[in-house]
C-alpha cells in the first residue's frame, strides 16, 4: 500500500526545508514531494548533495520507506 504516516511526511517536509539551499536547489523553492517515488528521489537528492548529517537523515527514511527494506517499526530520530 502507499500510504505514508504523517509523522513521516512531517520529518520529510522538515528536511526539505533543512536542506533546500544546499540540496534541492534545482527544484521550486514551495516543492514538497507527495507521493512515495517523489519522496524516496528527494531523499535520494539530500543525500547526494547534503552534509553528513543530511545523509543520515535522510537515509534513515529511505531505508524506512524503501519498498525492498525489511523496514522498522518506525524510524528513529
Amino acid at each position: 500500500m502507499n500510504l505514508i504516516d504523517e509523522d513521516v511526511r512531517r520529518r520529510v517536509r522538515e528536511l526539505c526545508d533543512t536542506y533546500r539551499a544546499r540540496c534541492l536547489w534545482f527544484l521550486r523553492p514551495d516543492y514538497y514531494p507527495t507521493d512515495r517515488d517523489e519522496i524516496l528521489r528527494t531523499l535520494d537528492y539530500i543525500r547526494r548533495y547534503g552534509d553528513r548529517e543530511a545523509f543520515r537523515q535522510a537515509g534513515q527514511l529511505y531505508q524506512w520507506l524503501s519498498p525492498d527494506s525489511s523496514r522498522p517499526s518506525q524510524p528513529t530520530k
